[in-house]
């Protein structure tokens, strides 16, 4: 496999930033002055702040931090590198616009009344800025982490542990804010999760992609090492040719699609690959039936 230049690893750090740096305005913009709330680790420091009045970017560092290690040791840094970016990326733009606010250049948006186009406007800005991460193989880290490690462990989905932990952090912030908050936070939610989809170019959880190759087996090979994906190779016959190849066939979580289409070009970059929407995925690495 070539090597990543300069570069390509700017083409991707540099949007990685980017997405985080809108994701903590949107925190720090719309969900905080308006006592929302968020899910993972984000909702962990929010709570916190709203508690005990610590800044966000300190505590979203000091807890993304053990985890960050925990996830380079498990996973290996090839699967977590860019992580460390989006990690590093939120906790410095999270103090930036602290400072901003706390002189005054930026005023947040607050409402006393009109919660719902506090949240319409969360949800569309923390949506664009994760979606903007995870195209580009980041994440914010926290739960993401925890996730990964699990479902490798013991198979669980990623999708089930997220959704299990964010109901329990959000719970917990009932108690230091109303209910009624609590229901505005799960329409920004809502908001942010189809946007993120919308980003990702996919209504749905993961993709299916069907990639036609003269390299077919070191495609597969490569698959299987780097990302740890199942995957199949398909007997078929070439209508024109009439020359005997393989057709791979790989099902990936939407944060993995930038990283199999970069695997596929730098075997073959004139292959052909088929992304399809898949609307259910058993097994695995996935949903368990």
């Amino acid at each position: 496999m070539k090597s990543l230049n300069a570069m390509n690893i700017g083409k991707t750090v540099a949007p990685i930033m980017l997405g985080a740096a809108i994701y903590a305005f949107g925190l720090l913009y719309f969900i905080v002055p308006n006592q929302l709330m968020e899910g993972g680790v984000t909702g962990i420091t929010i709570l916190l702040n709203y508690a005990f009045d610590i800044p966000i970017f300190l505590t979203t560092l000091l807890l993304n931090l053990p985890l960050f290690l925990l996830g380079w040791k498990v996973l290996g840094s090839h699967q977590i590198v860019y992580t460390g970016v989006g990690i590093g990326a939120l906790s410095f733009f999270l103090w930036v616009f602290e400072r901003l606010i706390a002189a005054g250049w930026l005023v947040p948006f607050s409402t006393e009344h009109d919660f719902i186009l506090a949240s319409l406007y969360a949800g569309v800005t923390l949506g664009l800025g994760l979606g903007i991460v995870f195209r580009y193989g980041g994440t914010t880290g926290g739960v993401d982490i925890v996730a990964r490690i699990l479902g490798r462990k013991f198979g669980w989905s990623m999708g089930q542990i997220i959704l299990a932990v964010d109901v329990i952090i959000i719970g917990a912030s009932l108690l230091y804010i109303p209910r009624e908050k609590i229901l505005y936070t799960l329409v920004a939610v809502f908001i942010s999760s189809r946007v993120i989809d919308f980003i990702q170019e996919g209504a749905y959880a993961a993709k299916a992609f069907t990639i036609i190759s003269d390299d077919a087996p070191q495609i597969a090979d490569l698959i299987t090492a780097e990302m740890e994906r199942g995957v199949t190779l398909i007997p078929a016959i070439g209508a024109y040719s009439k020359q005997a190849k393989h057709m791979v066939y790989c099902v990936v979580s939407r944060q993995e699609i930038r990283r199999l289409s970069q695997l596929v070009k730098s075997i073959d970059p004139t292959a052909f690959v088929i992304i399809s929407d898949v609307h259910d995925v058993m097994g695995e690495g996935f949903r368990e039936s």
